[in-house]
């Protein structure tokens, strides 16, 4: 039996009716008999904060995402759980910090643990509410049959388990074949290079074909393409097509995929009622040099708690319900979107906490809408690293990685071990965060402080060698 059950009747009704009142639910204009809207999130894998035209990028053309912003919302501040793999899948799919479920890092072929079955995904959400639901690309929340999607609420499945440098053919690393699962069957028992050039687009032909089946019901379609992550693979049709070399390419390919998701909806005219999200799991992993991305003007990548490493680039769609060319300064996260999906489609939210908020206001664009959260928390494995709140970033003592020499190739460069101390940073004037400012803002720093405690008492930090009371198990390989 679920843990996470479902709240009760006359809870849900109050919250309802508050959320109603507070801001009426968009509009259903859709077919007759298909109120509900659509949901389909398209998901990269270490996409840089600058690897799309309309958030900086000047080598690498990105007219799908482009037309994507100016005709939707572009979001300048939002953010993902951890700047890992694993851990930021698990707080899209259950609006959760994954520090609460267990989920940390990134699950490699050896691991034992994955999703809970007694966590809500996504997926089981609106499955109360009738939706076909699907996940095509990365899943990488457990490899083993039990933690797959088929037993999370997802009727359909093709992918990758995990992520693509846990691959033989890697040239830094040494794992097993790498698998093609659909449903919960090995299709192919050890991807090759000639299968992952033409993954991007067999996906994104998956995706396409699930809509077109149920374009007469409600669906959900989570499409996460396992590019650009290192190995990088792109078709002969996109090969030498950027100005930015391979890397370029690769993203070059995902642009076309949005396209083709976004005219597959126009076709089928159900474009007015589906929201399309599009995001990236992290920042760019900045060891691979010409084969990781960009994420100017932030201060570094992948596997830090910088800006570099938790600000994504992120574009949300709904012609009808989302201004086109808005755009959102406020901070929102990936964890926000599965209550945000919970109030558009009427679904039950679960019983246990989850983390994230409804951020429908900020996304339809309404005047003042400002974010629901008082700080957003960004923890590297188990330690809380740093705070934000408004336009400031606190970071606790700590270490990171920086990049000293890119690598090139394929192939990682050199990192060195640094530390920041303490350390307050005004966003709005200091994007790249260059300059601590904390003398000079004691009360912010106290402040933040204290709202980093109370989260150290319910998730833990391993700096403080706190344990955290609101934690929960993530599931275990059943012996």
């Amino acid at each position: 039996m679920k843990r996470c059950v479902a709240l009760s009747l006359a809870f849900v009704a109050a919250m309802l009716f508050w959320l109603r009142s507070a801001q009426p639910l968009p509009a259903a204009d859709g077919q007759p008999g298909n109120p509900l809207p659509n949901i389909v999130i398209i998901f990269t894998d270490d996409q840089g904060y600058a690897d799309v035209g309309c958030f900086g990028a000047t080598k690498i053309k990105t007219p799908n995402l482009d037309r994507m912003a100016s005709e939707g919302i572009r979001f300048t501040d939002f953010y993902v759980a951890q700047p890992v793999c694993s851990a930021s899948r698990a707080a899209l799919l259950t609006g959760c910090y994954p520090n609460r479920i267990g989920i940390l890092g990134a699950l490699g072929p050896a691991s034992n643990i994955g999703i809970h079955d007694d966590e809500m995904t996504l997926g089981e959400l609106v499955k109360q509410k009738g939706y076909a639901t699907a996940v095509f690309g990365k899943w990488h929340l457990g490899h083993h049959p039990q933690f797959l999607p088929p037993r999370h609420g997802f009727d359909e499945y093709f992918g990758l388990p995990y992520s693509n440098d846990m691959w033989p053919q890697h040239p830094t690393a040494k794992f097993p074949p790498l698998p093609m699962i659909d449903g919960q069957k090995i299709v192919n028992p050890n991807v090759t290079a000639d299968d992952q050039k033409l993954l991007t687009q067999q996906l994104t032909r998956r995706a396409v074909d699930f809509i077109q089946r149920n374009k007469d019901r409600p669906f959900l379609v989570y499409l996460a393409h396992p590019m650009p992550h290192v190995p990088l693979f792109v078709s002969d049709g996109f090969a030498g097509r950027s100005a930015a070399g391979l890397y370029g390419d690769v993203i070059e390919e995902i642009d076309w995929s949005v396209g083709q998701v976004l005219d597959t909806l126009r076709r089928l005219n159900l474009h007015r009622q589906t929201l399309v999200i599009f995001t990236s799991d992290n920042g760019p992993w900045l060891s691979y040099g010409d084969h990781g991305g960009s994420a100017k003007p932030l201060r570094e990548g992948k596997s830090t708690t910088f800006e570099g490493g938790v600000r994504v680039p992120c574009i949300m769609w709904w012609p009808g319900q989302i201004p086109p060319g808005a755009v959102c300064r406020q901070p929102a996260a990936t964890i926000d979107i599965f209550p945000t999906v919970a109030r558009l489609t009427g679904a039950k939210l679960p019983d246990c906490p989850i983390d994230g908020k409804d951020i429908w206001p900020l996304i339809s664009a309404q005047p003042g809408a400002t974010s629901p959260h008082e700080a957003y928390f960004f923890y590297w494995g188990r330690e809380l690293q740093a705070v934000r709140s408004g336009r400031w970033k606190l970071h606790f003592p700590h270490k990171y990685n920086t990049i000293v020499e890119p690598g090139s190739g394929g192939r990682p460069g050199k990192a060195q071990t640094r530390q920041i101390e303490l350390s307050l940073f005004d966003l709005e004037n200091d994007v790249g965060e260059t300059t601590n400012v904390a003398e000079h803002h004691p009360q912010v720093v106290d402040r933040l402080t204290q709202l980093a405690q109370r989260m150290r008492q319910e998730l833990g930090d391993s700096a403080t060698g706190q344990q955290g009371e609101g934690v929960r198990q993530p599931g275990r390989l059943a012996q």
